[in-house]
């Protein structure tokens, strides 16, 4: 059953939301410079691709297998205290780490990207399980819009910023600036006010996760199959687009039109900015009425038309540029509203007491989709010209939207 409805008017910048995205700000803005500077201080030590590859997949493991237990953890406990405990232990984790950094850099390294990926694992679905509980109606998704641009902006930003700051002030200072950030969000978190979880543990903890999970499931597959359909929709999205994106952009680029890395950072930094508006826009039409996630995908689907002409023969290699950069833009701009949409819309479907539970799902669905995409992507580039790749992609990625048109999502 829909928890909001349409068209209510309430503040969107209330104290809860205020704090909680002040709290993101920080968070994500401390954690992707974080990670890229460690990933650079990988790649630096071992010099091998290889072990940087290894350790990067060990990272997201824990993320991919625990996710179901936070969403869990979010139903069934404070969710401000969960938050504030995560974050004060990722703090904690970073200095310690920097303290035993000269003892075992690489271990240590790979100890603490593990480390996070197991805190994330917990904070992702509470966090996302908050914005409903905070927010009514429209300002769902305008809450949903505002933290996706963080998130976009710390993606965009983060890497520069971890850069500069590994490259001039070393590792150790990294370290100290993150945990600074997570202390600071922890702080921001404490003046967060929610009522008590509704359910409490009255069993073993293996029988509660079990039931938990057996419940949720229950209500995605028979209760509410909109969800499931989401769900698999957006995992199919996000495998397609993503594929495209992470795996064509720096290959189509670099390779294909052998550019300069000047122009993939530009080609980079222009799909940044059009993945923050694109989540912007997604709020702005909140109250605008009609089905924004189809006509999202339909706009992605276009987009990516014209990526496939950039590479049919008598096209020059700055023009065939031009034409991806402005393509691949507006579909991670489309791509970038859908998710918001998505996101919204589930959580609109769900009740209270399993927001939670059904938010890991979409964690869990769309960490394992995105790695799958970018695999069949690697071998399709490599396997065809590229006009052959994105044409039956662009066509696919319409079909879906047409498809995606019976679903009433976010609209």
């Amino acid at each position: 059953m829909a928890k909001h409805k349409s068209g209510t008017k309430t503040r969107l910048f209330t104290a809860n939301f205020t704090l909680l995205l002040l709290g993101q700000v920080s968070s994500l803005f401390g954690n992707v410079t974080l990670r890229f500077a460690l990933s650079m201080y990988v790649l630096d030590l071992t010099g091998s691709a290889g072990v940087f590859s290894l350790i990067t997949a060990a990272s997201m493991l824990p993320t991919v297998l625990l996710s179901p237990l936070g969403g869990v953890l979010a139903d069934r406990a404070d969710r401000r205290r969960i938050m504030v405990t995560l974050d004060t232990l990722s703090a904690l984790a970073v200095v310690a780490a920097a303290l035993c950094l000269p003892l075992s850099e690489l271990g240590t390294t790979a100890a603490l990207l593990i480390l996070l990926s197991v805190l994330a694992a917990f904070e992702s679905p509470t966090v996302q399980a908050c914005v409903p509980q905070m927010l009514t109606g429209d300002n769902v998704l305008r809450g949903n819009a505002l933290v996706s641009q963080v998130q976009a902006l710390a993606s965009l930003l983060g890497p520069f910023l971890g850069a500069a700051a590994y490259t001039y002030l070393g590792m150790q200072t990294v370290m100290a600036g993150a945990a600074l950030c997570f202390f600071v969000t922890a702080l921001f978190e404490t003046g967060i006010k929610l009522p008590p979880a509704a359910v409490q543990v009255h069993r073993g903890a293996f029988q509660t996760v079990k039931s938990d999970l057996t419940e949720s499931w229950r209500f995605i597959r028979s209760e509410q199959p909109e969800v499931l359909s989401t769900l698999l929709f957006a995992a199919l999205a996000s495998a397609l687009l993503a594929g495209v994106m992470v795996v064509g952009y720096p290959y189509l680029v670099r390779t294909v039109l052998a550019l300069p890395s000047g122009y993939y950072g530009a080609a980079e930094s222009a799909a940044g900015m059009a993945a923050v508006l694109g989540s912007a826009l997604a709020g702005m039409l909140a109250t605008r009425g009609g089905n924004i996630a189809r006509a999202a995908v339909l706009c992605a689907g276009l987009a990516l038309l014209p990526s496939a002409a950039a590479f049919v023969p008598g096209v020059g290699r700055v023009p065939a540029f031009v034409i991806l950069v402005v393509s691949f833009s507006i579909a991670q701009a489309a791509c970038s509203a859908f998710s918001v949409c998505a996101i919204t819309r589930i959580q609109s479907l769900t009740p209270e007491h399993l927001t939670g539970k059904v938010m890991s799902f979409v964690y869990t669905l769309s960490m394992c989709a995105q790695p799958l995409g970018q695999i069949i992507y690697g071998a399709l580039f490599d396997a065809l010209p590229p006009v052959w790749v994105l044409a039956p992609s662009a066509v696919l990625v319409l079909v879906c939207g047409c498809i995606y048109g019976k679903n009433r999502a976010c609209g």
